[in-house]
């Protein structure tokens, strides 16, 4: 028998298959049972709506890790305390719309919990924490299994709008590394979400060993976890030789599919007295950050005090020269190659303000080049411009990008890593 038979008869066999199991499913089922289609010109469009726009958006669920000790539950509660209190966000770009705030905790007791949110200005009336299951001898919730319980529950607040899981891992029943597991686990949760138009947030740990590699990635579990979530932020604490004072940590977006993926705020924290011998942990926010996660977080983890970062910075440098060796380069060509040579963008400015490589705002964009050197007069200092004018252009043609146009003049060879320079 022939291999093209052979395949004949299993298709035909396959086929048989669904066709039996139709039959079947066609006897079973009631007449007015039938699969629902919807046209896709009678589905009405929705704008995203946003707790915190750009950080938090309601009726989704958002990821927040991080390593230990970065303070992800006080960020949570923070975003809490602003939620109950409707206070402004931590970019000041507006105020949140006042509401109810739900919290589950499986790590920390109510009373540490609320301490902190004294400490942020919260508004106690609008907290309610979760306490157990009524009618069964002091049952704990357990988030796993018992979230149509809580959502009937938060149906009757008069505005829920945040509700925290912490861990997120807590509400998979079962295997957290299984991707099919979490989704059928998650869902629950995302559907809560949904009905009731409430911004979710899980926190969770990142994994042991995953220094360096997507943020995204780094969740402990499985990446079905990252999936689910429309925004995972993440947080760190920037590591120091400076033992005075608190460290310093950062939070950013690692994912967003439904705006800027990068940026976010540096953040440290402190206690304040809440109470006569009580204490509660807080959230200062400081200045905004730009750059992906990777990069902020390459540059936070980064121990000052060891030879990797020595050794990082050398072989970045080694990098940039032999990329500039043969003439200047669009900056953006050189970040896409850095990266994809495990270089970070943080590393790779260190590295050029090493070499003193200078930036030159050309069309459409900014180059690099190494420092013309030995010019004696400006007649040779603009034959060096007029060359690395000429093999500007070449590489961009030779790299099939968008050609250059007129280049122009390359004017005045401008400081190292100008604050407007746009890569």
């Amino acid at each position: 028998m022939t291999g093209a038979s052979i395949t004949d008869l299993a298709l035909a066999k396959v086929g048989q298959q669904v066709a039996r199991r139709i039959e079947a499913r066609k006897s079973d089922a009631p007449e007015s049972i039938e699969v629902r289609l919807i046209r896709g010109d009678a589905v009405t469009l929705e704008p995203v709506r946003w707790l915190w726009p750009g950080f938090l958006p309601a009726a989704m669920l958002t990821i927040l890790g991080g390593a230990p000790g970065c303070g992800k539950t006080t960020i949570a509660l923070s975003l809490a305390a602003t939620v109950t209190s409707g206070n402004t966000w931590p970019d000041g770009a507006g105020r949140s719309a006042p509401g109810d705030v739900v919290i589950w905790s499986g790590e920390d007791a109510h009373a540490v919990l609320a301490a902190r949110l004294v400490a942020m200005g919260a508004d106690m009336r609008r907290v309610h924490f979760i306490d157990g299951i009524t009618g069964s001898d002091g049952e704990a919730f357990d988030p796993g299994r018992d979230m149509p319980l809580l959502e009937a529950k938060a149906e009757g607040l008069a505005a829920p709008r945040l509700l925290i899981l912490d861990p997120i891992v807590s509400a998979v029943a079962g295997d957290s590394h299984k991707g099919a597991e979490v989704r059928r686990s998650l869902q629950p949760v995302v559907a809560l979400a949904q009905r009731l138009g409430c911004a979710v947030v899980g926190v969770t740990h990142f994994s042991k060993g995953t220094a360096g590699r997507d943020p995204a990635e780094r969740i402990t579990g499985s990446i079905a976890f990252a999936a689910l979530a429309r925004v995972v932020l993440v947080a760190a604490k920037v590591k120091t030789s400076d033992d005075d004072g608190e460290p310093r940590r950062v939070l950013v977006r690692a994912k967003s599919n439904i705006g800027p993926d990068d940026g976010g705020f540096a953040y440290t924290l402190d206690r304040v007295e809440v109470a006569p011998e009580v204490e509660g942990q807080r959230v200062v926010w400081l200045e905004a950050l730009e750059g992906s996660a990777r990069d902020v977080l390459a540059e936070a983890e980064a121990d000052p005090d060891g030879d990797e970062e020595s050794s990082a910075l050398a072989e970045a440098v080694q990098f940039l020269r032999s990329e500039l060796r043969d003439g200047p380069k669009p900056a953006k060509a050189i970040f896409r190659e850095a990266r994809d040579a495990g270089h970070s963008e943080r590393t790779i400015k260190r590295a050029k303000a090493e070499l003193q490589a200078e930036s030159i705002k050309e069309k459409p964009g900014w180059v690099w080049a190494l420092p013309v050197k030995g010019a004696k007069d400006a007649n040779s200092a603009n034959d060096s411009k007029a060359q690395a004018a000429g093999l500007l252009a070449n590489w961009t043609k030779d790299a099939n990008e968008s050609p250059l146009g007129n280049l122009g003049p390359l004017g005045t060879l401008g400081p190292l890593a100008d604050a407007d320079e746009v890569v």
